[in-house]
């Protein structure tokens, strides 16, 4: 059996010095499309700068600028004694009615669950007005670490009113929560969200194989059933270099 020749950059990459686009973005821009198209798979190693620079007759600086533009996009990693790899492509995620495990299913990939907190514990004042239920006695509570390709993508936390869902762990790590709860027949309506971001602590870095001080993505989600009861409340934190969310907008009355 054959195998196709790695995609080697000298020669795939074409720089016109007349075009308006910045040589530079032109490097980036083609990196970045063999990186989509898996020319340049996660693990790929590039040549030098000046090895480069020295094959696309351009300068250092001008390689270094391409490089370092999709090292902050998530997509090289710079690695002292290994050089500059490919890393796997940001998981984009699109905002809508549905779980991170039903998602990166959807794109292909095969999400894995590790399960660190399944249990019911008493509601306190704050949990029970989150979730809308002010007499709400008990919740279970559910923190899990969401991977795929054997790397950590998020913490998930989730706090459900007592009586929604008993999920075992061989559950929560098989399935989504939004399955779960659609096949006890729960129906979902809608839900409110918030997007943020923050620095990861030390406890984050742990658990997302990060340092401590990464760019991370935060949301906070409250979901409704078709009643309009709470059945959930989500608080999640992403690795901002390997996670996006895509908001489409549209062209609404002025």
């Amino acid at each position: 059996m054959s195998t196709s020749p790695a995609w080697d950059p000298v020669r795939g990459i074409a720089v016109d010095p007349a075009s308006p686009e910045p040589l530079y973005f032109q490097v980036a821009r083609q990196l970045h499309a063999a990186i989509d198209d898996g020319r340049l798979p996660a693990g790929s190693r590039l040549a030098n700068e000046l090895d480069l620079a020295a094959g696309l007759r351009l300068s250092r600086p001008t390689v270094r600028q391409a490089i370092q533009s999709l090292v902050n996009q998530g997509l090289l990693v710079r690695k002292r004694g290994v050089g500059t790899q490919v890393v796997r492509t940001k998981v984009a995620r699109p905002l809508r009615l549905s779980s991170l495990f039903d998602d990166l299913t959807g794109l292909g990939e095969t999400p894995s669950s590790e399960v660190l907190v399944n249990r019911l514990e008493p509601a306190d004042a704050e949990t029970a007005a989150l979730l809308e239920a002010p007499d709400l006695k008990e919740v279970r509570r559910l923190k899990r670490i969401r991977s795929t390709g054997g790397e950590p993508l998020a913490v998930m936390n989730n706090c459900l009113p007592d009586g929604i869902l008993d999920p075992d762990d061989d559950e929560l790590r098989s399935q989504g929560l939004y399955e779960l709860l659609r096949r006890v027949g729960i129906r979902l309506h809608s839900a409110q969200q918030s997007i943020g971001a923050r620095l990861a602590t030390e406890e984050d870095a742990a658990l997302l194989d990060e340092s401590p001080g990464a760019a991370l993505l935060t949301m906070q989600r409250t979901t409704y059933d078709e009643t309009g009861r709470v059945v959930e409340y989500g608080w999640h934190v992403y690795r901002a270099s390997r996670y996006s969310f895509n908001l489409p907008l549209t062209h609404g009355p002025q």
